[in-house]
């Protein structure tokens, strides 16, 4: 039997059992009252232990501050693509122009001193928990989550079947977001809603969806990858690997390195607020009450844009037209020019400014020390951080605002020492929305949050508001 504070009614239970018996294993278990997460879950309990806490806080806050203001809007920031506007309530990250990202109040230094390790670099698990709950996890409970992921892990059969039927050809970001869309089928949170499942239970859903949709994230890209770049000889996962590690394993880069390696990417960019597209169209899709993997799909495709996610690729490109052109050891005088070069020809140099950001991205410097301890005299970190010396300068002459580096203009030559160049497709920022955007949709729904409805105005609007600016 499930928990007294878990029941349904009789012919809830029995309609559920029905959906879960064609849902695959885990949905089977759910459905049938065994709930493996409910059951065994200490995340789940934890949180279950909290919302109502979050709830009648969130309450309070409306009731004593609902009608205050958070700022003025100004037109230039209506046509500039609402940045900067204040409207969303995101709990799990906080951005600042100067310090940089912070996770639940900790900042990336202080997760990789605070978080469990496995060896050097904080587990992501660790991080899921600490998200989702705002407390630094144990030892002990993030063994649990890495257990629970596993157990969650397992693909369905007839998902083999539709990455084989990508036509060939196809961007790995596409083939993602199809594969995701597929698991849609197994959604708890679609079939309980759609037999009447009331809305103080629609977190619960939510949790089920996203923790199985978070465990099969780093099958599905491995897959992807070795399918384009590996002649589809895909590796299973390791049974006793952690959920980054296992990534590293099943691209088939297995050695420790490599596994640290993707323990730090996954934790540094596992949240960046909520404003970004990616999180954004996660959380706007998801605010319609569509179940995680189709608010986590469309959070992909917003991810495979080249101002978004797919810039690591720009940034690869970039960097190999320019080994090509100048070799890996260019002066610094070369590289001058060849920034100078690409900027008088109207193209950007990717990898470099940010939309928030005012100071080096923290996430670089996490990179760059990394690099500095593993490889210093790796050629392609030499040149990444002779980079660094140059384009921020070139880039001020030319009156950029913000020509501070980007997390990405360094992690290229990290995939070039593990020798895993095809994953800069974006497939390893799998966690930047899978954990944040996924765990806010869980908070959305325990805290009742409505749709995303934002006013939009015309032109004509703005004329008729501030006076016609034409001249004759």
């Amino acid at each position: 039997m499930l928990p007294k504070t878990f029941q349904l009614g009789r012919g809830l239970q029995a309609a559920l059992q029905t959906f879960g018996s064609s849902s695959g294993n885990h949905g089977a278990r759910f459905f049938a009252g065994e709930a493996v997460s409910v059951g065994t879950s200490q995340l789940r309990a934890e949180l279950a232990q909290m919302i109502p806490e979050e709830q009648a806080k969130l309450k309070a806050i409306k009731k004593e501050h609902g009608s205050k203001l958070l700022g003025n809007v100004t037109v230039d920031q209506v046509i500039g693509g609402m940045r900067g506007i204040p409207g969303l309530l995101w709990e799990t990250s906080l951005l600042d122009p100067d310090e940089g990202i912070r996770l639940r109040g900790y900042s990336l230094p202080e997760l990789q001193e605070h978080l469990p390790k496995a060896s050097e670099q904080p587990l992501p698990e660790g991080l899921l928990w600490l998200l989702l709950t705002g407390k630094l996890p144990t030892k002990s409970q993030t063994q649990a989550v890495i257990e629970e992921l596993r157990e969650r892990s397992k693909l369905p059969d007839y998902l083999h079947k539709v990455l084989a039927a990508q036509p060939a050809g196809m961007h790995p970001m596409t083939q993602f977001s199809s594969l995701v869309l597929a698991l849609q089928r197994d959604s708890k949170f679609a079939h309980s809603y759609a037999i009447g499942v009331h809305k103080s239970k629609y977190w619960e859903m939510m949790y089920e969806d996203s923790m199985n949709l978070i465990a099969k994230l780093p099958q599905i890209a491995a897959m992807i990858y070795r399918k384009e770049f590996k002649n589809g000889d895909f590796i299973e996962p390791h049974p006793q690997l952690d959920w980054a590690a296992n990534l590293s394993y099943m691209m088939g880069y297995q050695d420790e390195g490599a596994y640290e390696l993707s323990r730090l990417y996954q934790t540094i960019h596992s949240d960046h607020e909520g404003g970004n597209v990616s999180a954004h169209a996660t959380h706007l899709v998801g605010s319609a009450l569509s179940d995680p993997y189709l608010s986590f799909s469309a959070g992909l495709n917003g991810l495979a844009g080249p101002l978004h996610g797919l810039a690591n690729q720009e940034v690869l490109n970039w960097l190999e037209n320019l080994m090509k052109t100048l070799g890996e050891n260019p002066t610094k005088e070369e590289l001058t020019k060849y920034v100078e070069d690409t900027l008088s020809s109207g193209k950007v140099v990717p990898g470099y400014g940010h939309a928030v950001l005012r100071k080096t991205d923290p996430r670089y410097t996490c990179q760059r020390d990394f690099a500095l301890k593993h490889l210093p005299d790796y050629a392609p970190f030499k040149l990444v951080s002779n980079l660094y010396d140059v384009v921020p300068k070139v880039l001020l002459k030319t009156g950029k605002v913000c020509p501070c580096q980007h997390a990405r203009a360094h992690w290229v030559a990290l995939l070039y020492w593990r020798c895993c160049t095809g994953c800069c497709t974006g497939k390893c920022e799998c966690t930047f929305i899978a954990s944040c955007a996924l765990v806010q949709g869980i908070w959305s729904r325990a805290l009742g949050l409505p749709i995303e409805r934002p006013k939009s105005l015309t032109s004509q609007n703005l004329v008729e508001k501030f006076g016609s600016v034409m001249r004759e």
